[in-house]
């Protein structure tokens, strides 16, 4: 399935995103769960309602991020093996987080907002996934068991702010500077993740290119030591990192800019698809 949160008629809802439309469970057919969060722990019974009538066209909606609300956003840097190499630093011997925030989130089609702060704005798709259900101490044998679906990241940074201090924080933190979605696709439809390829395009051209086998630390691995540090709980959202070429190590860096169109396509889950604004602009 293909999991959707949007906006339509000026209310929040959310369904099921199929080729003829959206079944809205949300707003409609009788389901408990006000949220695609909510919904989570129990995605088996959701989907009975695949096979149901679209209730909106796809134009009628306004994407939201397929999680709009939630309670963490983890995110990993370098673990790329070929992002790490174009950086000229070590692989790390443990993964490397830091947080996000929801409002630096927006969803597929909406633009990415450049700070007045910087114009070293730069790209990183990603493969996120989001926690279905909660733990701590997962084993890594059982953790895809706790994934509820895959999407795609963009972890917009402002590449100068990144680098203030050894935490990268305030780079990864700007308001509207990232992006996830357009959907989350469940693991039944992603296949072995290893195999599908992420690209990233800036204006049409490919900019990132690799298979997600090219991950230092996959996604058991990260389950499993997240859950160590926390409990996860669902809805929670882990950023897996990017690959190589990215802006910064090009020559001369490549920084995205008003009027650009970034996108984050990974085979299966689809394309993120952002526009570029200043936020002087707004």
């Amino acid at each position: 399935m293909k999991l959707v949160s949007y906006l339509v008629g000026g209310q929040s809802s959310w369904g099921i995103w199929c080729d003829d439309g959206i079944i809205d469970l949300g707003l409609a057919n009788n389901t408990p769960y006000p949220t695609l969060k909510a919904a989570l722990p129990d995605l088996r019974n959701i989907a009975d309602f695949a096979d149901g009538s679209a209730t909106h066209e796809h134009a009628a909606v306004t994407l939201l991020p397929p999680i709009p609300n939630p309670g963490r956003i983890l995110c990993v840097g370098l673990n790329y093996k070929s992002h790490i190499a174009e950086t000229g630093r070590e692989p790390p011997t443990h993964p490397m987080l830091f947080p996000r925030y929801a409002d630096t989130i927006v969803a597929s089609g909406q633009p990415l907002i450049r700070p007045i702060a910087s114009q070293n704005f730069d790209f990183e798709g990603e493969l996120a996934f989001v926690i279905g259900r909660g733990g701590r101490h997962v084993a890594a044998a059982q953790a895809l068991d706790h994934v509820a679906g895959f999407a795609c990241f963009n972890d917009g940074s402002i590449r100068d702010w990144q680098r203030h201090t050894t935490q990268f924080l305030p780079g990864k933190n700007f308001w509207r500077s990232g992006s996830f979605g357009p959907w989350l696709v469940t693991p039944d439809e992603t296949g072995p993740i290893g195999e599908l390829e992420l690209q990233t395009r800036l204006n049409g051209e490919t900019m990132q290119r690799a298979t997600l086998d090219d991950l230092l630390f996959g996604v058991p691995e990260l389950i499993a030591y997240l859950s160590t540090i926390m409990p996860l709980q669902p809805g929670d959202v882990v950023a897996t990192g990017t690959t190589g070429g990215v802006g910064l190590f090009r020559t001369p860096p490549l920084w995205m800019k008003p009027g650009d169109i970034v996108e984050v396509e990974i085979d299966r889950l689809g394309t993120l698809v952002n526009t570029i604004e200043d936020e002087s602009s707004l």
